[in-house]
């Protein structure tokens, strides 16, 4: 297993208000549950939607490599999905430009995610490319106060100044988006659509270099990465993910969901037939550590010693289950961090930089 602890001397100090505001942390308890709006539709099931069947099971199409569905809401139902090629994505669509740098141009955009519109922030930076390009997925944030692109702007602008097209999708339900239910959200599944789709829509640009792509997650937006990764082998070059979530879905149901959101727990449970001490398997095909075998990308996981949002023991254990699983994969620890990095902020989006750059491969 490939671990290395990074001392306080390998830290590169940065000032305290060089973290951005909007970088907040996975919430615990009963802070700041996620909503949907009352009009949101239901949870996408599998095999519904524009182009898609109407069994959660696989068509002709869709290979007989995939796991067994035990509930529509599950990693193998969107794996059928990717089978089938309903998370195809669309090409970008440009919207307001938020800011001018000497070095890049932020704009609002738009994508396609099996029938629905996301939202995000493009940045792109000066010159016609082809750049390598890099999808952020956010950690969470309530909805209802969520911004366009809010959660990662440190790591927006840092790897648009180091030459990467960067696209921070909002998610559904999150910003300009199109709604989502509570169980489509409080399942991640529909994150998890997003981050596919966004790689894809990316890939589309002719300014971006389709052959050099990557994905960053944060916190919750770390399981996304996973759950990406895992239903769509092959989507990019190479992953990171800084103080994530576990990759058991169980831990984050157990710290997120059941004492903050208990009526979301409950509707889960009736969705999934039972809470996972009586029906354990829906909750497995939830956790991307059941599927870690699918991955074929090199994987950093980036965490903080000090992190109790994202307890360290969770990293270690999706460590050794990627390893064990043979992908090629990585855990840094900084043991003065906590879950939004400050000091070693610097240090650690350094070493995305280069861990991105080493894999992706010259232009």
């Amino acid at each position: 297993m490939l671990r290395t602890r990074l001392g306080p001397t390998a830290l590169l100090l940065v000032a305290l208000t060089a973290c951005s505001a909007d970088a907040p942390a996975e919430p615990r308890g009963a802070t700041a549950p996620p909503s949907a709006p009352p009009s949101a539709p239901a949870a996408e099931p599998t095999g519904t939607g524009p182009g898609a069947g109407t069994d959660a099971e696989p068509g002709p199409d869709a290979g007989t490599d995939l796991p067994p569905v035990a509930s529509p809401v599950s990693l193998p139902a969107v794996m059928r999905e990717e089978a089938r090629g309903e998370l195809g994505g669309s090409r970008l669509r440009r919207g307001e430009v938020l800011e001018t740098t000497d070095a890049y141009t932020r704009s609002v955009v738009t994508y396609r995610s099996r029938g629905l519109t996301v939202s995000g922030v493009l940045l792109r930076p000066r010159g016609e490319g082809p750049f390598p390009g890099v999808v952020l997925n956010h950690g969470y944030i309530e909805p209802s106060a969520y911004s366009p692109g809010q959660g990662m702007a440190r790591e927006q602008d840092h790897l648009a100044r180091a030459g990467y097209v960067v696209l921070h999708t909002d998610y559904r339900g999150h910003a300009g988006s199109d709604p989502a239910s509570d169980l489509d959200l409080e399942s991640r599944l529909g994150y998890a659509r997003d981050a596919v789709t966004a790689v894809r829509s990316l890939a589309r640009e002719p300014y971006v270099d389709d052959e050099r792509l990557g994905m960053v997650g944060r916190s919750m937006g770390g399981g996304v990465t996973l759950s990406a990764l895992v239903i769509a082998p092959g989507l990019v070059d190479a992953a990171v993910v800084h103080a994530s979530v576990s990759s058991d879905y169980v831990d984050n149901l157990r710290q997120f969901t059941e004492p903050g959101r208990p009526d979301e727990a409950a509707e889960l449970y009736a969705e999934l037939g039972g809470p996972p001490e009586t029906n354990p398997e829906p909750y497995r095909q939830l956790s991307p550590r059941t599927y870690l075998d699918r991955i074929t990308e090199p994987v950093l996981a980036l965490h903080g010693e000090l992190d109790e949002t994202c307890p360290p023991p969770w990293a270690d254990a999706t460590q050794r289950a990627l390893t064990g699983a043979g992908v090629d994969a990585r855990l840094e620890t900084y043991p003065d961090e906590g879950h939004t990095f400050y000091a070693g902020w610097r240090s650690m989006i350094e070493r995305t930089d280069a861990f991105l750059t080493a894999r992706m491969g010259a232009a």
